[in-house]
């Protein structure tokens, strides 16, 4: 899993970098000189997306540290949870949105943050809040939170390439022409969600089974996740599109055509392999 994961970000890094040296070439017309500002972009980019995304995602959802002082039983709580995983102790962030929600973020264990917002604290039994918690830190153990923080980068920037192909499409020295501008702006955001896709689904069912095992029952996770889903068909996450795949639950998602691009799997299939798991537990 870990391994995995290191080449998957190796593999969204190296894009962008690609992605950057298409924005030079194309924004300059084919020259060479804007390879060369696409590359020192990229390294600015990468640079960006590894060392501080933990930093941006706190800071679109509005987080605030928390300390033992003000919140002694969730900080033992996340403690009991990160010894009994053999993590390093995260930082703990509460963000102040009313949509129960939960992540995690961090380039390692030894960066890692977990932050669950202020309806979650409120509404919340402690178990369940305990399942929720064990899964986020799941992520950190398999190392989940940096390539899915890179994808969202990833996805912005495919969607401002596409943007600037389509105004640069309208001169004459554009490789791409006005047809090939507007089908990269259409096609290109529809690619990034689909990747935002592809990395997220696959990692949740892997949290959730090591989450069971952690908080020591299955059916913790498995009734935060009902609750959470029910919650948040109703209530609204103020917060940037971009970063709903390092949520345990994605905001207000839909089904049919919208399911393509969801970053979650269905939740009735997250429970039922809960449910299983549990059963076999026992």
């Amino acid at each position: 899993m870990r391994w995995l994961n290191n080449v998957k970000t190796a593999v969204l890094l190296g894009s962008l970098m690609g992605l950057c040296l298409a924005i030079g070439y194309f924004a300059a017309g084919g020259s060479s000189q804007g390879v060369i500002v696409g590359f020192l972009f990229g390294v600015l980019a990468n640079g960006i997306a590894f060392f501080f995304s933990d930093k941006i995602a706190l800071a679109a959802m509005g987080a605030r540290q928390i300390t033992r002082e003000q919140m002694p039983e969730l900080i033992e709580m996340v403690e009991r949870l990160a010894l009994r995983a053999g993590l390093p102790m995260p930082r703990v962030y509460v963000c102040p949105q009313t949509a129960p929600n939960a992540f995690a973020t961090g380039r390692n264990p030894r960066h890692a943050a977990v932050a669950v917002t202020a309806g979650m604290l409120q509404n919340f039994p402690p178990h369940e809040i305990e399942g929720v918690i064990a899964h986020e830190l799941a992520h950190v153990k398999h190392r989940d939170v940096l390539i899915s923080t890179i994808a969202a980068v990833l996805a912005g920037m495919i969607s401002m390439v596409a943007y600037m192909l389509m105004l640069g499409g309208r001169g004459r020295d554009n490789p791409l022409g006005a047809v090939g501008a507007l089908a990269m702006f259409i096609l290109a955001p529809l690619a990034a969600g689909l990747i935002q896709a592809a990395i997220s689904r696959q990692r949740e069912f892997a949290a959730d089974s090591y989450g069971g095992e952690l908080c020591g029952d299955p059916l913790k996770l498995a009734s935060a996740l009902a609750r959470l889903g029910r919650a948040n068909e109703r209530t609204p996450t103020n917060t940037n599109p971009a970063f709903h795949n390092l949520y345990i639950v994605e905001p207000l998602s839909g089904g049919g055509i919208t399911s393509l691009f969801s970053t979650h799997p269905p939740l009735e299939k997250r429970i039922a392999a809960l449910q299983q798991q549990a059963t076999g537990m026992r």
